[in-house]
């Protein structure tokens, strides 16, 4: 289901203003600070974070800080990072967004972390497909990449369902808490991708 945007214009310079998109159930917006006890409860979460690549945060100033780097990630050009609410009640599910946005290579890498109470409802795929759905569109990307640990089959699914082809396997890239994992690594190109 393809997502609006609220934001239209040229890409010009650095900046990449950080849109509002809507689909059927959510809304994905920028970040404000009102988001942080929600961020920081969904981050501060250690079976949500077990597949992540750092442990869960301990203090909530952690929470203040992403929202600033999401600010200033808009700011340079490098990503957008947005909330995730639902539409019919407004609450605070996740977030979704693009990192590494590089507009020579026409490429960026796409993340997300949905709270637990969200799981296996479609909200990760339905959010990532507007996403996606501007990445192509707006921004004009020929390629998006993901990375998911090799033991997070639900996400792996729902790049999948995206269209997203696995590409590789980084052998023990991470390491948190002493414990050792592979990632997959995983593109979607421009001509694959189904609206």
């Amino acid at each position: 289901m393809p997502g609006t945007t609220s934001w239209q214009g040229n890409i010009v310079g650095m900046s990449l203003p950080t849109p509002t998109l809507r689909s059927a159930r959510l809304q994905l917006r920028p970040f404000t600070r009102s988001d942080a006890a929600a961020l920081f409860s969904l981050h501060s979460n250690a079976h949500v974070l077990r597949y992540w690549d750092s442990p869960p945060w301990s203090e909530r100033e952690r929470a203040e800080r992403f929202i600033a780097t999401c600010r200033q990630m808009a700011e340079e050009g490098s990503g957008a990072r947005l909330a995730i609410e639902r539409v019919g009640d407004g609450v605070f599910i996740g977030w979704c967004g693009l990192t590494r946005w590089n507009p020579d290579y026409r490429s960026a890498s796409m993340g997300y972390c949905l709270d637990e109470a969200a799981w296996g409802r479609g909200y990760a795929t339905e959010a990532a497909r507007a996403v996606l759905q501007w990445a192509f569109d707006t921004l004009d990307l020929n390629r998006v990449q993901a990375e998911t640990d090799t033991r997070n089959a639900a996400s792996a699914r729902v790049l999948e369902k995206l269209g997203f082809m696995r590409e590789g396997t980084l052998r023990e890239n991470c390491i948190i808490n002493g414990e050792v994992s592979d990632s997959w690594v995983y593109g979607l190109i421009r001509r694959h991708w189904q609206p």
